[in-house]
């Protein structure tokens, strides 16, 4: 279950406060998905960052799981990060020298428990596609690919909430559609909470619960 109440982010200024974020409220629970669209600038990546706890609000409360992560000690809420919450950026973000299914063991290498790892990433591998695709390298992948590796390693701990910024924002057509199926796939496999920023309207038209950021604040519905 994800729980955001009342949640509020500014950053200091010569001026004064700079308001990004304004009592946005988003409640979802297992299986549950969002898909939240709105000008560039107007703070979804930031929204994004601050429920996966990369970053922390300037008021109101985030909730994942019943738990609040920004009351952990730093150690405490890394792991939580790790263990709770898979990240997709625009950029895939892989490592360069390792080889694709090590890129999907990297968070892993954390992780409290470590049986069952490798099993697990060549499941998703094969569920994405790239089975046979094991040993190579990142530079050896064409762009959804990469980006379906990136999927891979987000789902490797079975976290509860799922995050993805842009998750097709790089790729030509017909690997946008091919990562979003994928996407939305093991999104309902897993019965993760599910919360998508993006700019692409076909994308985002395979969302029944579409919302618009605006102003700071979290429009209810987009039709």
């Amino acid at each position: 279950m994800l729980e955001v109440r009342g949640l509020r982010k500014e950053y200091a200024t010569p001026r004064g406060p700079l308001p990004i974020l304004q009592d946005v409220e988003l409640t979802l629970a297992p299986g549950q998905s969002v898909c939240i669209m709105g000008p560039s600038g107007s703070g979804k990546s930031t929204l994004l960052y601050i429920i996966g706890t990369l970053e922390p609000p300037s008021g109101g409360t985030v909730r994942i799981g019943g738990r609040d992560p920004f009351t952990l000690p730093e150690r405490a809420l890394a792991a939580f990060r790790n263990a709770a919450i898979g990240f997709v950026f625009q950029d895939h973000c892989l490592l360069p020298q390792c080889t694709v299914v090590e890129n999907v063991l990297a968070p892993t290498l954390v992780a409290t428990r470590r049986d069952g790892h490798e099993e697990r990433a060549r499941v998703l591998l094969e569920a994405v596609g790239l089975g046979e695709r094991l040993d190579h390298r990142p530079a050896q992948l064409s762009g959804g690919e990469k980006q379906r590796v990136a999927l891979a390693r987000a789902l490797v701990l079975r976290p509860s909430l799922l995050l993805c910024d842009e998750p097709t924002g790089n790729l030509d057509g017909e690997s946008a559609v091919r990562v979003a199926d994928l996407l939305l796939d093991l999104h309902r496999q897993e019965q993760t909470v599910l919360v998508l920023v993006t700019h692409s309207a076909e994308l985002a038209a395979r969302f029944s619960d579409r919302r618009r950021l605006a102003s700071g604040r979290l429009e209810e519905s987009v039709r």
